[in-house]
Order: structure tokens, then C-alpha cells, then sequence
């Protein structure tokens, strides 16, 4: 099954500066950057046939992959000047890498590889800057099991912010922002063909074709309160690289158990 990830946008609250060209996904967590941990997290499921959606900075992630050091991240022999891997992270990989533009909104990424992903009945996507554990068969599932065109996972609100309900001004309760109940795109999808019959020209992944299908009773969604972290900004980045130096990796499933053998 092939995984549509979305690499392409400036990621503002991530840059360092006017000369700082490093798209968010190659922003670091431990020794790899977010997108390699992103597409681990699919390839532990099989699903290793990647569609890189690049944009700004795409030379980023194209000399990441051209030069990649399996040695990084791998144990290995070093014997009479060769080295000898004992295991590998992507040589099974397909990754495929398209310009779709530097200014494009989400759903113009998604139409531009849309020939890509010709031929799947069912496809995954992933704005590629937040990891998670949550069970992608489970996903996956979701769908397969309804007629919908699309599933989403949705989050509890990730904001720390207190909520205040008022009579008038009066406050009647105050609660955090997480226990409300609402729920937030948390950028996980599972979709079908029909997606690209709502999305148009230059037009929004979410609010376009997932709304629209909403609208006609075709959206599901995956409900998930395990662990979701984005990094969105420096301090939420900061928080994944420290929790990745202290052992605690909640999203590395692939160090915890064998891969799951998911069907294509």
C-alpha cells in the first residue's frame, strides 16, 4: 500500500532564520530527522512504497536519501577497512520523489502525484512531522470495513490552555482544553480514489474533500488517546529529541516487536 507523505511546506515556526532553507520534516530526533521516523513508523506496518510530496527545501531531503549512512542507525562490522551492516533500515524501500511547488496547499500536493498512487484502491497519507504509536492495520481496518472515502485519526486538543464556560460574566467551570469533547485532525489518513473527486485546483486535503465528504456521510474517523506528539515548533521537537535521548520512544515501534506483516 503506498504512503503519500507531505514534505513540501515552509514549516515557519521551525526556521531559524531567512537563510534557514531545512524543511520541517528534516528538522532532527535523535540522529535521523522526523520524516525517517515518519516513514519507519509505515514501513514496520510493510507498507515501505513511498511518494514524497517536496516543495521548499526539497533539496534537503533528496541529498538525505542520495547520501544516506546506513551506519547512523544500524550495528555493524568494521573488518579489514569494509563494513559489514547486521541489519538495514531502508534497502527494501521505494521512494519516489515529485516537485509539487512551493507554494501549493496540501490537497495540490495530493492531485500532483495523484497518477502515483493510480491504481490503489486505498492509499495512505501523512503531513510527516508527528509521530505516534497508534495501530495503523487498525486504521486501515476502519476503512476497508465501511463505504467511506476517507478516514482521518483524530486527537483530544493538544492545547494546555483552560477553557471557561460564562453566564453573562460569571464563570460557571473551568476545564483544560483536553477535556472537552472535541477532537482534532491529527494528520494520519487512510484514503481512497474518491478522494481526488473533491479536491480543486490548489484546494485543501481537510476542509475541501474531507469536508465535502463529511457532508455526504463518507468520512471516518480513527478516535486514538495513545501517544501523538507533533513538533510544530522548537519546543515540541526539543521534547521528542529528549524523550528519544532518555530511551523513552513510545513511537519506534520497531524496536519493540517484530514487524507486522500488512498486506500491499
Amino acid at each position: 500500500m503506498k504512503v503519500v507523505l507531505f514534505c513540501g511546506g515552509y514549516g515557519m515556526r521551525m526556521r531559524n532564520g531567512p537563510a534557514d532553507d531545512v524543511p520541517k520534516p528534516m528538522q532532527l530526533v535523535g540522529p535521523r530527522p522526523l520524516l525517517w521516523h515518519v516513514m519507519r513508523y509505515y514501513a514496520h506496518f510493510g507498507h515501505k512504497d513511498f511518494v514524497l510530496c517536496l516543495g521548499y527545501g526539497a533539496r534537503h531531503i533528496k541529498d538525505f536519501f542520495l547520501s544516506y549512512t546506513e551506519t547512523a542507525s544500524n550495528d555493524f562490522v568494521l573488518r579489514d577497512g569494509q563494513v559489514e551492516l547486521l541489519s538495514t533500515d531502508i534497502s527494501d524501500w521505494s521512494i519516489t520523489f515529485v516537485h509539487t511547488g512551493i507554494e501549493s496547499s496540501i490537497g495540490e500536493r495530493l492531485r500532483r502525484v495523484r497518477e502515483h498512487v493510480a491504481g490503489e484502491e486505498i492509499f495512505l497519507a501523512n503531513y510527516a512531522d508527528v509521530l505516534s504509536d497508534a495501530p495503523l492495520d487498525e486504521m486501515i481496518a476502519n476503512l476497508r470495513e465501511s463505504d467511506a472515502g476517507a478516514s482521518m485519526m483524530v486527537v483530544p486538543p493538544q492545547s494546555t490552555f483552560h477553557c471557561v464556560e460564562l453566564e453573562g460574566t460569571q464563570v460557571r467551570s473551568i476545564s483544560s482544553a483536553s477535556q472537552l469533547p472535541v477532537w482534532e485532525n491529527a494528520g494520519f489518513f487512510v484514503l481512497r480514489q474518491e478522494i481526488f473527486d473533491y479536491i480543486p485546483e490548489n484546494g485543501d486535503l481537510v476542509e475541501d474533500a474531507c469536508g465535502t465528504l463529511a457532508g455526504k456521510g463518507r468520512l471516518v474517523a480513527y478516535p486514538y488517546r495513545g501517544f501523538w506528539q507533533p513538533a510544530d515548533t522548537f519546543k515540541e521537537r526539543a521534547a521528542l529529541d529528549a524523550a528519544y535521548e532518555s530511551g523513552e520512544r513510545p513511537w519506534m515501534l520497531w524496536e519493540k516487536k517484530a514487524p507486522v506483516g500488512a498486506s500491499a
